[in-house]
């Protein structure tokens, strides 16, 4: 005989993702409303943002004061390099949004698509919707655990 142990499902939302046609995907994201870390895993997905697109304009006034070469190839020294720091600031852009979609959950929401460079602010756009669910779940963490923990006090009172 095998004995299992599950547990509750409680406070976790599963949002279902549709392409681009409004067809479902069969993929979901889901999000622990009680991970006292999502809070802080949003607020690193939006610093991470705002320093990968400070990355990116840096790079780019660094490389715009290189002398640029033409070779025989198609794109010059200083335009193959810019799209490795656009190749570099789409993977950094998937990770931080992974911070808070959880693993793999950027690739999910793209459906095949590959990284663009607006992708941060259209994924935000698209979870709009869920957000204010997500951040009820931020102020609730708080009232259950105030709510559950009341009594303590004075029970420990009670043996003084």
């Amino acid at each position: 005989m095998t004995d299992f142990i599950q547990l509750k499902k409680n406070n976790i939302i599963r949002i279902g993702i549709k392409d681009y046609d409004g067809k479902e995907t069969g993929e979901h994201l889901e999000f622990d409303l009680e991970d006292i870390e999502l809070p802080l895993k949003y607020q690193e997905c939006e610093e991470r943002h705002r320093k990968n697109v400070q990355y990116v304009k840096m790079q780019f006034a660094i490389i715009d004061k290189k002398e640029d070469k033409r070779g025989k190839k198609l794109l010059s020294a200083n335009e193959e390099e810019k799209i490795k720091v656009v190749s570099e600031f789409y993977k950094r852009e998937m990770e931080a949004l992974d911070l808070f979609v959880g693993e793999g959950g950027t690739k999910k929401l793209l459906n095949g698509r590959k990284p663009y460079y607006s992708m941060y602010d259209d994924i935000n756009e698209m979870l709009k919707p869920v957000m204010p669910i997500i951040e009820k779940g931020f102020g609730d963490i708080e009232t259950k655990i105030k709510d559950k923990y009341k009594n303590v006090n004075k029970e420990s009172n009670v043996l003084k």
